[in-house]
């Protein structure tokens, strides 16, 4: 019976030692969340506005206590702009620029400290988001024609970096036919539920990009119900 008690002692000896060599751990990782879905990775360029989700991913903690910095610095600063302290965060960029992400992580044990801050970071890929500069831009005419084909008034495809948006739709005798708020929808050539004559009409857009560029377009909107693209042609109106 005591070899048997020696031996479990013996087992508890080497699991608490081992226990005690463990060491908290960190693994920042960035998850962008973009209209295609969600991607993984250690960096992104692409449109704002855009939402990022941090996790610190942290193993090992045990009876240590934590503390974090998310640390979010521009290109060229010499200190954040912004820190939060929470394990996991999420932070929706709206200026263009890049800005570089770390995470300082400090984990406390009695006299036992274990760091992941300057020397840590110095071996290691920060998290980078490059928000490109704004573009908008919208045409001269659409064709509500049910073909699938520039069926509907929108901004034209490659827009980007746009965080403010309100755009309208006026007659000829300034009446608001229609109006939306996110640059990726459009009027349908309808006004409450049936379809307008073909003729002119006029957009207003005022908008912002992450630059801070302010976008104030005025222009006629060409309504051609019966041209079609395969012909070329507005056919019988």
């Amino acid at each position: 019976m005591n070899h048997i008690r020696l031996f479990l002692l013996l087992i508890l000896g080497f699991a608490i030692r081992a226990y005690a060599d463990e060491v908290p751990t960190i693994d920042p990782q960035a998850t962008f969340i973009t209209p295609e879905g969600e991607e993984i990775s250690t960096s992104y360029s692409g449109s704002a506005p855009l939402t990022v989700r941090f996790n610190a991913n942290v193993a090992n903690v045990g009876v240590y206590t934590a503390h974090y910095e998310w640390r979010f610095t521009k290109e060229g600063a010499s200190s954040p702009y912004l820190i939060r302290y929470d394990e996991d965060t999420e932070y929706t960029f709206t200026e263009a620029g890049t800005t570089t992400i770390v995470l300082y992580a400090t984990f406390v044990n009695g006299t036992d400290t274990v760091a992941y801050t300057e020397d840590y970071w110095a071996g290691s890929q920060p998290i980078s988001v490059s928000i490109s500069e704004s573009r908008l831009e919208f045409p001269n005419a659409f064709s509500p024609n049910g073909d699938g084909i520039n069926d509907v008034y929108k901004a034209k495809d490659g827009y980007q970096s746009i965080v403010e948006f309100h755009a309208y739709i006026f007659n000829r005798w300034g009446q608001k036919l229609y109006e939306w708020d996110d640059p990726a929808g459009g009027w349908d050539g309808k006004h409450n539920g049936k379809d307008v004559k073909q003729g002119v009409y006029f957009v207003l857009v005022n908008a912002k990009g992450a630059d801070g560029r302010k976008y104030t377009i005025r222009k006629d909107v060409n309504l051609l119900r019966g041209y079609t693209e395969t012909s070329g042609s507005t056919g019988d109106i």
